[in-house]
């Protein structure tokens, strides 16, 4: 867990220059996907909300890869797991999700479709998305 939240805040609050809080309550509700070296150290996680929590559907939040693991696919194959271990464990649901804006295209590519129109979050823009069951 440790190793997971500090990415987390090397992306969110570090490298993006973001002080929120990121330790929001959800994350002892939710399921934790990680992608970890053979040393253990952490290049990309996410956490699955199951309805209710974020928002009435299901949902994937605080994703993120490493700096150094940007661009190599990892980002795919966590996205792909995060799909695959949704759907194991609430079954073919809509999902929903907030997605930064500049990331849109990465979340077309899995079926996500923009809804509503732009909000801040923390001062970045973000959209919210739903990828229908």
């Amino acid at each position: 867990m440790y190793r997971i939240l500090a990415l987390r805040a090397d992306v969110f609050v570090v490298e993006q220059t973001c002080a929120y809080q990121d330790l929001d309550g959800k994350d002892e509700q939710s399921i934790w996907v990680w992608a970890e070296d053979e040393s253990g150290k952490v290049h990309a996680t996410a956490r699955l909300l199951p309805a209710g929590i974020s928002y009435k559907e299901i949902s994937i939040g605080r994703v993120c890869t490493s700096m150094e693991s940007r661009l190599t696919g990892l980002g795919k194959l966590l996205m792909q797991e995060c799909l695959k271990q949704c759907e194991r464990s609430w079954g073919k649901q809509t999902i929903t999700i907030s997605a930064q804006q500049y990331l849109l295209k990465f979340y077309n590519a899995f079926g996500f479709v923009e809804e509503g129109e732009m909000y801040l979050e923390d001062d970045i823009p973000h959209l919210k998305m739903k990828r229908k069951a």
